[in-house]
């Protein structure tokens, strides 16, 4: 198999994989690529695999020192010696994760315990790379040597490109992108969330595998596959084959009996026997055909979930507590939901906020039915969670990413203010969760902060302006509509107040409109949130609720 098989065990590789098919790489022009790539161009031929890695790794901009391959030849005898490198101890920043060996002969399995030793004296700034042993198993099985691997390798945690993330390097980078997986599943993957929520009592804890799943349980054939598009299109990609195996997985469970209380080995396992069930064009079609926001998007969500967790100290590896549902027996009342209601609520919630516990800011059993102290005891809360029951015994409520106190800034005029992460729901009758329109139908606006300018103009009220310089400093910033090309103003149209009624959801109608003595309201269609009515058109309210989030972590 000529000068790329010297680490592989043949016997244990896809026969399909052969060098027969004379096939050499045409262009190399981005948007052809990432075609070739989808399509598996190289897939069936080994040699012509590793040579389209050598280029994709080799153009990867990185700090102008980049251990390469013969640092790895004046370091490797120094680090390893000569003893029995399958003994080799990993460093502690591979956290006992797996070690694939995929098709690896006896030297190959060795060899990857060399390379990671060899790294970690060269990367004394890597803290937590869960991933790195797979990403060095799989790429010794397209390199002629271990120094040419040990290079590749390098280059790819050494990428100095901000514009581009391949592995995650601290604890702080990791545990923010299992909490943005948890938000796009929470998302796009509502079905399956719902399983884990209801079988798992730490929702994270699941989706805190999503990476294990790709690097570690994925046979050899299918992360291979999911590497030739992740070199071309960078991590998004990861996300979206971690997404589509929640969704295969949930088809097959879905019809099965709950019968095992580990969800989180029943998904390893099945990843690891994936064969059974989906084919790697199968996989890959599924992963493209979910409906993601733009790269830049997800870079927003994953930065506030990063700030979210500094803010908590929660910054290198530490005994997680129960704290992603936090809503608990004990200290929890509410004249409203239950216990298990709001946990079902909680699920609903972006994972930065899902570290937090409820808190009772306003009721108007308790404060009255006043809008102005509603207002005084909900500004500076950000996010809040309002809940509604009716005199019929309807319940339904809104979740609300922005301060109340933003609608001063109309200047007195009724104004719409809020974020994409807003959303609607019932919960008696049926339950039912209404989101923002362009998660479902993403065709509607054209993303990307490319345009963040342009889309500013369409999407933002007048008084925008006077909003903070720095959007670091916004607890919301994803799915912000200054980032989308809107259809029109009603697409954006998540909340606002007055002294005359509060509204959440706007366009043709509200999904809710309360009046100001907080004892009737409406219901209706709206565009934002593309709603059916949540309760009865016209309703009375028997009790109001309206619940901050406090920081279970601070001191």
């Amino acid at each position: 198999m000529g000068e790329y098989s010297r680490f592989i065990d043949w016997d244990k590789m896809d026969a399909t994989i052969q060098d027969k098919d004379a096939k050499e790489l045409t262009s190399t022009e981005f948007q052809d690529l990432k075609q070739l790539a989808r399509q598996g161009y190289w897939a069936k031929n080994h040699s012509l695999r590793a040579k389209v890695y050598h280029k994709l790794i080799n153009d990867i901009p990185c700090r102008t020192v980049t251990p390469d391959a013969h640092v790895y030849r004046d370091i490797v005898l120094k680090i390893a010696g000569k003893r029995n490198s399958s003994n080799l101890p990993l460093p502690e920043f591979v956290d006992n994760s797996l070690v694939p060996t995929y098709c690896l002969n006896a030297e190959g399995i060795g060899a990857v315990r060399k390379i990671i030793s060899c790294i970690a004296s060269q990367f004394p700034d890597i803290s937590f790379c869960p991933a790195l042993p797979s990403v060095v198993a799989l790429l010794l099985h397209y390199s002629r040597d271990e120094a040419e691997c040990f290079e590749k390798v390098c280059r790819i945690l050494a990428c100095n490109d901000p514009s581009k993330h391949f592995i995650d390097q601290t604890f702080l980078a990791f545990e923010s992108s299992c909490m943005t997986f948890g938000d796009l599943v929470n998302k796009y993957c509502q079905a399956a969330h719902k399983l884990m929520v209801a079988v798992s009592e730490d929702v994270l804890e699941v989706y805190s595998d999503w990476q294990r799943w790709l690097f570690g349980e994925l046979p050899l054939i299918y992360i291979a596959r999911v590497f030739d598009v992740f070199l071309v299109e960078g991590y998004k990609v990861l996300y979206r084959v971690a997404l589509a195996l929640l969704k295969f997985f949930h088809k097959v469970r879905v019809g099965q009996t709950l019968e095992s209380d580990n969800i989180q080995q029943d998904i390893r396992t099945f990843v690891r026997d994936i064969a059974k069930s989906v084919s790697p064009e199968k996989l890959l079609e599924k992963a493209f055909a979910i409906r993601l926001f733009s790269r830049k998007e997800i870079q927003l969500l994953q930065m506030a979930n990063e700030k979210a967790l500094q803010q908590k100290g929660i910054t290198v590896k530490q005994k997680r507590q129960n704290v992603h549902l936090a809503v608990h027996a004990e200290n929890f009342k509410s004249e409203i939901v239950d216990v298990k209601k709001m946990r079902d609520i909680w699920s609903w919630i972006p994972e930065r906020f899902a570290l937090c516990q409820p808190l009772l800011l306003f009721t108007t059993s308790e404060h009255g039915c006043s809008l102005s102290r509603f207002y005084s005891h909900c500004e500076g809360q950000e996010p809040t969670l309002l809940l509604i029951k009716t005199t019929k015994q309807e319940v339904c409520g809104a979740y609300l990413s922005t301060d109340w106190n933003e609608r001063k800034r109309g200047g007195g005029k009724l104004s719409y203010f809020g974020t994409g992460e807003c959303f609607v729901f019932r919960l008696v009758p049926e339950v039912e969760r209404y989101e923002w329109v362009i998660i479902k139908h993403p065709e509607l606006a054209v993303t990307g902060l490319e345009q963040a300018d342009s889309s500013s103009q369409l999407s933002d009220p007048p008084s925008s302006t006077n909003l903070p310089s720095n959007p670091s400093d916004r607890l919301s910033p994803f799915l912000s509509a200054r980032h989308f090309n809107l259809p029109s103003k009603a697409a954006s149209m998540f909340m606002a107040g007055d002294i005359e009624c509060i509204i959440i959801g706007g366009g043709d109608g509200q999904a809710l409109y309360i009046d100001a003595d907080l004892n009737h309201g409406r219901t209706g269609h709206c565009n934002t949130f593309n709603n059916q009515p949540l309760c009865s058109e016209s309703f009375q309210i028997a009790i109001m609720e309206v619940w901050g989030f406090k920081d279970t972590m601070s001191s």
